[in-house]
């Protein structure tokens, strides 16, 4: 027996039939499906790697603006002013150039010197959303 795409063919019919057009609307339901979910967690996966990468770089300009100057920078702003960084990066969870800093603290038993220890030594997401690992962005 001939399959009835054939079958029209030889009989000179144009056109598909009804059966045809529904089983080839049900492989496309079918893929899409099976892909959305998959586009949403391979966009996600990118917003994680751009927020490791934004975080590894300010982490890194700080480092360097420490090693440069022996303290710390006061703001994000020093690190662009100083030309460690062109800009401050987005965060792409939150969407927006602003994040979380943490002051530098002297240890106990050390005297607080304020013009080395009075600054940022480290940054965090705003965004309190879970990662897909589980974890909670504000804590990378």
């Amino acid at each position: 027996m001939l399959p009835v795409f054939c079958y029209n063919k030889l009989m000179g019919r144009k056109g598909f039939t009804l059966i045809e057009m529904l089983i080839v609307i049900s492989l496309i339901g079918i893929l899409v499906v099976i892909l959305i979910p998959q586009y949403k967690y391979s966009v996600l996966r990118a917003k994680e790697a751009v927020l490791k990468e934004n975080l590894f770089q300010i982490r890194d300009a700080i480092n360097k603006y420490y090693a440069d100057k022996k303290k710390y920078p006061a703001g994000l702003g020093d690190l662009v002013s100083a030309r460690y960084l062109r800009e401050i990066p987005y965060d792409p969870i939150s969407r927006a150039p602003q994040w979380q800093t943490i002051m530098a603290e002297p240890l106990e038993g050390e005297e607080f010197d304020p013009d080395v220890l009075n600054g940022i030594i480290d940054v965090k997401s705003l965004s309190r959303a879970k990662a897909l690992d589980g974890t909670i962005y504000a804590d990378w």
